[in-house]
């Protein structure tokens, strides 16, 4: 059984980074991908924390993105080439409120990203350095992606789900 959820993170942190989309030019841009992929790899491996998880996902499809880009007047419905409709089909809905919930609150980042410890999936606080402490660069970079208010509408989806999985502790496979 497939694990890898990388196709999932892979496409969940473009749709993020399309709906809102960087400052500046090819630096900024690679700064603000480098933030929405770290943000949804957090959320990703919260949300399956097992190799069960992951195999049950990347069966099963994670849903796509037909209602973040409703919720966030980005909707195409009708206009997308195949190619288009095949990596947005690998979104999914829960992770990328879960990002956004991160990329807006700090301290909320910080939990998720300890929650982690001792899981599954393995990785230190120092490779989600630009998730954890963005420096001003970074910030700058991932303006629209960071922003409270702008974000509110996706975080705000499954935001209780989220802080539940982190009062919870580790999670037992689905």
């Amino acid at each position: 059984m497939l694990t890898d959820l990388s196709p999932l993170i892979a496409a969940t942190a473009r749709w993020l980074t399309g709906a809102y989309p960087p400052c500046g030019g090819a630096l900024s841009s690679a700064l603000c991908e480098a933030q929405a992929r770290q943000a949804v790899t957090v959320a990703a491996w919260l949300r399956y924390p097992t190799e069960i998880d992951a195999g049950l996902v990347t069966l099963a499809g994670p849903g796509g993105a037909a209602r973040l880009d409703w919720i966030t007047g980005a909707d195409t419905a009708g206009e997308d080439t195949p190619e288009d409709w095949a990596w947005r089909s690998w979104v999914d809905e829960v992770v990328a409120s879960w990002a956004a919930g991160l990329l807006t609150d700090p301290e909320l980042a910080g939990t998720a990203v300890g929650a982690l410890a001792g899981g599954e999936h393995t990785a230190g606080p120092a490779e989600f350095r630009r998730l954890l402490d963005p420096d001003d660069g970074d910030r700058r970079a991932a303006a629209l992606l960071r922003h409270p208010d702008l974000l509110a509408p996706v975080a705000d989806l499954h935001r209780d789900q989220l802080l539940d999985r982190l009062r919870t502790g580790p999670a037992l496979a689905a």
